[in-house]
């Protein structure tokens, strides 16, 4: 029988687990959250940001979540620099132009402050002069740090990144740093 994993993924953690970086690199892997011999990312979640990361031992599922062609949704909740205004909203709602090309439209909200957010460590840096505020985010693509480059692009840069859903599957009742069985 397959297995598949819910992980709540720390930030400033990969998304394997092990460290092919530099020699003597200390980043923090997988390995120091989950001993479950046979089990593998479905899809990558950046060092640099948080929340679900679903592992499995099935390599179809494995597939269908982490290829593109499968369209599988994940929404996010991304805090960003800046007050959102409806014309950038709008724009991701009708996908933004990028380096690699046009984004698929994104499903876009305001929200508030996620209730119960875990402190991040290190804590997010703000700046007093510039207000912030808080999006979801739901895209059925998964380019190389879309989200990020995506706010970026409205003139909205993400200070944190929280995947909160792929698929069917969210982060609802996973304590950061740990998992269960899907």
């Amino acid at each position: 029988m397959a297995r598949t994993i819910l992980f709540n993924k720390p930030f400033n953690v990969l998304s394997q687990f092990t460290d092919k970086g530099t020699e003597g690199s200390t980043r923090k892997t997988l390995s120091e959250f989950i001993d479950v011999p046979g089990v593998y990312a479905a899809g990558r979640l950046d060092r640099d940001s948080e929340g679900l990361l679903v592992l499995t031992d099935d390599g179809k599922l494995q597939n269908r979540i982490s290829s593109p062609k499968f369209k599988t949704s994940k929404t996010y909740w991304v805090q960003v620099e800046g007050d959102a205004s409806d014309a950038q909203l709008a724009e991701l709602r009708r996908g933004v132009k990028l380096k690699d090309g046009m984004t698929a439209p994104a499903d876009v909200a305001r929200m508030d402050e996620p209730d119960g957010l875990w402190e991040r460590d290190p804590p997010v840096r703000f700046r007093k002069t510039v207000p912030d505020c808080w999006l979801t985010i739901t895209i059925t693509e998964g380019r190389n740090r879309q989200v990020r480059r995506m706010t970026a692009a409205v003139g909205l840069p993400t200070l944190r990144l929280i995947r909160y859903r792929v698929g069917n599957w969210t982060i609802d009742g996973i304590e950061n740093g740990a998992w269960r069985d899907a």
